[in-house]
């Protein structure tokens, strides 16, 4: 049965019949509302306003149709490319779902062994990367040194330098080229993080090889050197793979629809990544457990936030009715580094809070939970990892995921993004 919105203009008193897809119109049915009928030519039509759709946010737009990754916020489900994610977490390390989520399906060992050797080669930065990064002070935010760290990588890719010098579309429909700089893109971001980490630590940064992973190539550039960190990771970045339609997503794909290149447009996203109510949350949560310092003093810390004293950074989301159903499978792994996370002064703040949410009625009665992107952090922690570098490794983990997106977006009709605005005049004085 085929459904649809019988709406009148009380304006003019004419019906408009809008299909109804899924749960979904489309903005242009609503649009031909105040289009004179059978005038589309004249001068009339053209000074009529069609009826415009104010959504402060973006709470109710939709604007792409992508067959990645599905959410059911109300069952608590994650799908990638219709596999459901546990079966992926349970199957297959993060290098597979990688691949699964960006070309559409599980790799062979032959094309595993290719995206290896080319992300290998271009994770090998030039001297003109290395020197960006040591021009750095080591106790520098990590953020602005990632924004210059591609931006060296970008400057010494002379495909990408191309982008911006080309009247045809370099990418658009070109999914050969596309994937060739989409996986230096993601090299790129790893070697920056890599060496920024090296560069903090006063470390020797490694070279990586053709046999190993992005994971497991990360981690040796890094100088990390514990099996027991990649096993993790490589089931820990299988929930961050990808999450539907992000702010950082979204701002990829905004970026990219004026047919940038892939380094400038996941730049874009990185930026995003860091504002304190998307990914630079954690570091804001991080910073409470500081001032809370104790188990015993979080009681005190959660009445003041239930009395409007302050915010808890890191709880709740705005997709989920229920529960998260990545928090299940890194509870998983949470309790193989117990004595780990147990031994950690920070997170037995953070495990003390979770434990006083979970059982507290303000809570509970508003499904607060910790959320997905906080409690994988506490496993970057019980690793050993420094607080300031688990936003840009989450980064890295995401990054393909965004990339899908923006590779799905080159086999769409070239659309620029641009939203309107409703003017409102200024109040008089």
């Amino acid at each position: 049965m085929d459904h649809h919105l019988q709406v009148t203009d009380s304006r003019t008193g004419k019906s408009y019949t809008i299909p109804i897809s899924g749960d979904y119109i489309r903005a242009s049915d609503v649009g031909r509302i105040g289009i004179p009928e059978g005038k589309t030519d004249t001068t009339a039509s053209k000074a009529a306003k069609p009826l415009r759709i104010i959504d402060n946010g973006f709470q109710y737009t939709a604007c792409m149709e992508s067959s990645i990754t599905h959410i059911d916020g109300v069952r608590g489900t994650i799908r990638y490319r219709d596999f459901p994610i546990e079966s992926l977490f349970h199957q297959y390390v993060y290098e597979d779902v990688m691949h699964l989520v960006i070309w559409g399906s599980l790799p062979t060992q032959e094309e595993k062994d290719h995206v290896r050797e080319t992300m290998c080669k271009a994770m090998v930065p030039s001297q003109s990367v290395k020197d960006v990064i040591s021009a750095f002070p080591r106790d520098a935010e990590t953020f602005p040194m990632i924004l210059a760290g591609m931006s060296a990588f970008a400057a010494s890719d002379s495909v990408i330098c191309k982008t911006r010098h080309q009247q045809s579309a370099m990418f658009h429909g070109r999914l050969d080229v596309a994937d060739e700089a989409l996986v230096r893109t993601i090299a790129y971001l790893a070697s920056t993080i890599s060496l920024i980490y090296c560069h903090k630590n006063e470390k020797q940064w490694n070279s990586p090889e053709p046999s190993r992973s992005l994971l497991g190539n990360l981690l040796l550039m890094m100088g990390i050197t514990n099996p027991e960190v990649e096993r993790c990771l490589a089931k820990l970045w299988i929930l961050y793979a990808d999450h539907e339609m992000t702010n950082s997503t979204a701002a990829v794909l905004h970026a990219g629809s004026t047919l940038i290149d892939p380094v400038s447009a996941v730049t874009a996203g990185i930026i995003c990544g860091y504002g304190p109510l998307h990914g630079g949350a954690i570091d804001l949560a991080y910073e409470a457990f500081r001032q809370i310092g104790t188990a015993e003093r979080v009681p005190p810390f959660i009445e003041r936030i239930k009395a409007k004293g302050g915010r808890l950074f890191g709880y709740g989301h705005r997709v989920y009715k229920t529960r998260d159903p990545r928090v299940a499978l890194i509870e998983e792994l949470l309790e193989g580094h117990r004595d780990a996370v147990e031994a950690n002064p920070l997170l037995r703040v953070a495990m003390a809070i979770d434990r006083y949410a979970n059982q507290d009625a303000y809570f509970v009665e508003r499904g607060l939970k910790a959320n997905a992107d906080l409690m994988g952090c506490f496993l970057y922690t019980a690793m050993g990892f420094d607080t300031d570098m688990i936003i840009a490794i989450t980064i890295l983990s995401r990054t393909p995921g965004a990339l899908a997106h923006w590779r799905e977006s080159l086999t769409q009709p070239v659309k620029l993004w641009r939203p309107q605005q409703k003017y409102v005049s200024p109040l008089a004085n």
